[in-house]
């Protein structure tokens, strides 16, 4: 019977700090498909200061560098209070129609998001269209056990998603329109 209790206490011991963990990494990706080819889609997204003129939430997108790696983009969006971010350019690659960045920090009552990268590129679907993908690796708002649910990462997630639809949705009519 001792043998028995003392596995138990050693079992509970073990999985205790299973059980109490912290956030996981979640990953979103979201596309869109547009009856244009990709030299036109990516003449809207190219520019990495010019977030502002086809994300639908943006105010205002001002990269130091443009292009260059490691250039700083203050995102400016279209709220009470013109809330704002910085994000750092990664990887930009015009060949592949692609490019990489991040969120150094973010408030996140601004967006509910820690440790935040995103890549977005546009791929030829084979079909004379392109196929724009935009994905996202990223901690949830509250980096420490039992969230509220506002910053946990189902909000975070969701928070991400709603930010990937609008602009993608808005680059496909963009494109598609002629603007």
């Amino acid at each position: 019977m001792k043998v028995f209790a003392l596995a138990a206490a050693v079992i509970a011991i073990v999985a205790a700090p299973v059980q109490a963990h912290g956030p996981t990494r979640q990953k979103i990706v979201e596309t869109v498909e547009i009856a244009k080819p990709v030299d036109q889609v990516w003449a809207i997204i190219k520019d990495f200061d010019g977030l502002s003129k086809w994300h639908p939430a943006v105010a205002s997108s001002v990269a130091d560098k443009g292009n260059e790696v490691g250039s700083v983009r203050k995102v400016v969006l279209k709220a009470p209070g013109d809330p704002s971010f910085d994000e750092v350019l990664d990887k930009y690659d015009a060949a592949e129609h692609s490019y990489k960045y991040e969120i150094p920090k973010v408030d996140p009552k601004v967006l509910p998001v820690n440790t935040y990268t995103s890549t977005i590129s546009v791929l030829d679907n084979g079909k004379g269209g392109s196929t724009v993908e935009w994905k996202g690796a990223f901690y949830r708002g509250y980096m420490l056990n039992d969230p509220p649910p506002e910053l946990n990462d189902e909000a975070s997630a969701a928070a991400v998603r709603g930010v990937y639809r609008a602009g993608l949705d808005n680059i496909k009519t963009l494109a598609e329109s002629g603007k």
